[in-house]
């Protein structure tokens, strides 16, 4: 995490912000919204979560209304993680990190897509910076030095929410947790800690018991194959496939981890994992909706590598595409559409989203992106409805 503050640091931020005020291209005239696109802006002082119509082309235009009040703080410097912003399952709120204040922030998801701020509250640690949802329950991810932990919350239908009691976790200081996630099931919790540039990196397994609360998996933490695991994600069709970025082994050197998942928490790498990816610091991955295909994005080079995935979790390099824009993008979290026709990727440098269109395992990015962020300050994390 701290890594990459001090490698977008010298990114241009003040023209970063500068682009960012500008307004998204218009989509084709009476062309009607099928969806949204949410990013929180990581805004200091005030944090706001930025809105988009999404078209039935994959284009996006500013949502009435947009930036929207998220109540707490954000940074107001690049922070690479992911899953700072999440949906719940049933699609009525949004949950956002503040990682400038120490909160969490919830918003409702209004019918046009516009959000209304519900309430904030402590993220009971210090920088939140990722989120995990499944049904009512909420994971946190904290990272700062003195509160560093996972800890667990209820959200009531109304969108408040309720400490687990004996849910914290803690972390030494140097875990520098990165990605949170709960399984398709609901029965699993596993998060990466990045850790320092050098290593050691681990991830953490665990079974989530009925009352929300967590147990480790025998020999949780569990070394990681390469350093830096970073960005994760389950299979959306298999719960027991886990997809891993490993970011911290140079130029050139990044590569994807697969690993199965046991029931109560055991993390096992399948056989030829780790898969080389060929560029430099993938950070993020997503998986296409069928479980057939998975896009790492690479903040250190500015590309998407796209693998193929066989039936037992193996990948295939298919090969790497560049941002039509590359120069100060710093390509950071990303999220596809539920139908698998569109990826679209939050730029922390350049303060904007790239938007490209899915035909199996290859993207091409669309016209008129990147799109602006309204009142983006250095934003992070992004959903898809």
């Amino acid at each position: 995490m701290k890594h990459l503050a001090r490698l977008i640091a010298t990114a241009g931020l003040a023209g970063a912000l500068v682009a960012g005020l500008g307004v998204a291209p218009v989509a084709a005239a009476g062309s009607p919204a099928v969806g949204h696109v949410y990013v929180d802006n990581n805004t200091a002082g005030r944090n706001t979560i930025a809105g988009f119509d999404r078209h039935a082309d994959g284009s996006l235009t500013t949502l009435a209304g947009s930036p929207f009040d998220a109540g707490g703080a954000g940074t107001g410097s690049p922070f690479g993680s992911a899953g700072g912003l999440q949906r719940t399952t049933d699609g009525r709120y949004l949950l956002a990190t503040d990682p400038g204040s120490d909160e969490i922030s919830v918003l409702k998801v209004k019918a046009d897509g516009s959000l209304k701020l519900v309430e904030v509250d402590s993220s009971n640690g210090r920088t939140p910076v990722s989120i995990a949802t499944n049904g009512n329950l909420v994971y946190v991810a904290n990272t700062g030095a003195g509160g560093s932990n996972y800890t667990g919350f209820h959200l009531n239908d109304g969108g408040h929410l309720t400490p687990i009691a004996d849910s914290t976790f803690p972390l030494p200081d140097n875990a520098l947790p990165g990605n949170v996630l709960i399984s398709p099931d609901g029965r699993r919790l596993v998060a990466t800690r990045v850790g320092p540039n050098a290593g050691p990196s681990y991830l953490d397994g665990f079974r989530v018991g009925r009352d929300g609360r967590l147990t480790a998996a025998p020999g949780s933490p569990f070394a990681a194959q390469r350093i830096g695991p970073f960005g994760s994600s389950f299979s959306p069709t298999n719960p027991d496939q886990l997809f891993v970025s490993n970011a911290h082994d140079g130029a050139g050197n990044g590569s994807v981890s697969v690993y199965v998942v046991a029931a109560d928490g055991t993390l096992t790498a399948i056989s030829g994992s780790p898969f080389a990816d060929s560029q430099t610091a993938p950070c993020w991955v997503a998986v296409s909706p069928t479980g057939n295909a998975l896009f790492a994005i690479n903040t250190g080079s500015s590309s998407i590598s796209r693998y193929s995935i066989a039936g037992d979790g193996t990948l295939s390099l298919v090969g790497s595409t560049t941002f039509n824009s590359p120069t100060g993008l710093r390509p950071f979290d990303a999220t596809i559409t539920a139908d698998g026709r569109y990826l679209y990727v939050v730029d922390a440098g350049a303060v904007k989203v790239s938007a490209f269109a899915i035909d199996g395992t290859s993207v091409t990015e669309l016209a008129g992106s990147p799109v602006a962020i309204q009142g983006g300050g250095a934003p992070f994390g992004i959903v898809v409805d």
